[in-house]
């Protein structure tokens, strides 16, 4: 045991000490509603046994979000994905798309769906890890047919630049939205940003619908055409206008979204909370750093990523394999980044070594669990298991 401070550090698990955690840590405890807020309306759909989509709790439920979102249309979908993918098609899109490497994998998965569309991978913010609005302009030409900008971890990327860049150059403008439900941009909800914004509704996210994501935007015909789309690209009449998918969201997912939006706030204040406590506590630590939110805004903290400097003395492996130890899950986002995955292994040799920023987080940065029904206790817990690791980082890199 060491003596730190006038107080005695017990010995990390990677060192044989006892694992602060009896049982895994996991990185998410889903915020789901409660069987009995869900019950009612599960019966009513299952009495009726005709409309198990498209019926009137989807309706509702688009309905709330737009109201919320303050925004003219949200169209349930079954993923983020799906609207994504529909996005892309539905505008037309062709030539170049400037979009973050660092960031999931369906941002840009979705583009290779799409012919005639050339991904362009940009560099992120050191400090926000969201799109760098500098290297969008420098990467924009008269080929490029959108950017898409991505809230990453919840952090509203900085919309204002981008909405100029895109004016300026007569480009489409769309955002993953995926963690952005809960966010705040100069505190205003986001939705209304851009050409339309894309979210997701799945298990690790603030609003969940079970599986399903949600496109909002202000435009009616983009609206209109994204229903089409969700219905195979059937108007109604069975004469397909173009190539849809099946990506409507049940009656089931829209349930779970109706009673899931009504813990929204307190989810995020929550979420909130807990990382100003995480920051508070691990801010005494060398080498340790956090995102930067900007004052004006709140990110829904769907995520918390610190990154691990050279300072810390260990490296972000280290200090994950020693969490492990200690029966605390965690995520190393987003590693590989992009244009490092095969998915993308065609355009490596134009991108790869020319993405510093995003190379180096995607080997340093690591995402804490995190959840808004994780107890002070549990968040304590974490917080000491991290302070062991560092008091004890020179006999660990002696392993």
């Amino acid at each position: 045991m060491k003596q730190m401070n006038n107080k005695t550090i017990d010995k990390p698990a990677i060192l044989g000490g006892t694992p602060i955690f009896e049982t895994k840590l996991p990185m998410v405890v889903p915020d789901f509603p409660t069987w009995y807020s869900v019950r009612d309306k599960f019966e009513d759909v299952f009495n009726k046994e005709t409309i198990f989509t498209k019926g009137k709790y989807l309706r509702e439920f688009e309905e709330n979000i737009a109201d919320h979102l303050n925004v003219k249309h949200a169209i349930g979908l079954s993923s983020c994905t799906s609207g994504l993918m529909l996005l892309y098609r539905i505008l037309d899109l062709k030539g170049e798309v400037i979009l973050p490497s660092f960031t999931f994998m369906a941002t840009g998965l979705s583009l290779m769906w799409i012919n005639n569309l050339t991904p362009v991978f940009v560099d992120v913010d050191p400090d926000t890890f969201t799109i760098c609005p500098k290297e969008v302009q420098k990467h924009i030409n008269n080929n490029t047919a959108a950017i898409i900008g991505v809230h990453t971890f919840g952090n509203p990327v900085h919309i204002d630049e981008l909405i100029s860049i895109a004016k300026k150059n007569n480009t489409k403008l769309i955002f993953d939205s995926a963690h952005g439900l809960g966010s705040l941009y100069n505190g205003q909800p986001l939705g209304g940003y851009g050409d339309a914004e894309s979210f997701s509704c799945s298990p690790t996210k603030l609003l969940i619908t079970g599986e399903g994501g949600i496109v909002t935007t202000n435009n009616d015909e983009l609206a209109n055409q994204l229903r089409i789309g969700r219905e195979y690209g059937n108007p109604g009449n069975y004469d397909s206008l173009f190539a849809g998918m099946n990506a409507r969201m049940c009656e089931f997912n829209a349930i779970m979204g109706i009673e899931s939006l009504q813990m929204l706030n307190n989810i995020v204040n929550e979420r909130n909370r807990m990382a100003k406590y995480l920051k508070e506590r691990l801010s005494f630590l060398q080498g340790i750093k956090f995102q930067f939110i900007d004052q004006k805004n709140v990110s829904s903290y769907k995520d918390f990523t610190i990154v691990i400097e050279e300072e810390f003395e260990l490296s972000r492996d280290q200090l994950v394999e020693a969490l492990k130890a200690e029966n605390i899950e965690t995520r190393n986002y987003y590693s590989p980044p992009l244009h490092l995955q095969t998915t993308f292994k065609s355009f490596q040799n134009r991108f790869k070594e020319k993405l510093p920023v995003t190379e180096k987080l995607s080997n340093s940065a690591v995402t804490l669990p995190l959840s808004s029904k994780f107890s002070i206790e549990q968040v304590d817990k974490l917080c000491l298991a991290i302070e062991k690791i560092y008091h004890y980082r020179k006999e660990i890199n002696n392993l």
